[in-house]
């Protein structure tokens, strides 16, 4: 079964707060089996507007990765990401 992705762009307003959403999240991640591949760090924009922070997880399935979004520990860290930051997420499939 190939594995599911989250690819997330985001540019933070309130650091502070962002912090809020990370501690969270965190119960969703660990209950769906979330790899943190890239979390942050340098980056090079090639095409395109970059945000200033990009993320890659890694969950065991497509399926497991929806179901993470919309997991109701996830939904109450959104509400926390959407004040504070502006992101565009995708799922993806791996190959």
């Amino acid at each position: 079964m190939p594995k599911g992705y989250w690819i997330a762009r985001v540019d933070v307003r309130d650091l502070e707060r962002y912090k809020d959403y990370v501690a969270t999240a965190k119960p969703a991640f660990e209950r769906f089996g979330a790899n943190f591949l890239a979390r942050g760090g340098n980056f090079n924009e090639l095409e395109g507007t970059a945000r200033a922070r990009n993320v890659v997880i890694e969950f065991p399935s497509l399926q497991a990765a929806v179901d993470c979004y919309n997991s109701p520990e996830y939904q109450a860290a959104a509400k926390i990401r959407q004040e504070v930051a502006d992101a565009e997420m995708v799922v993806v499939e791996g190959v």
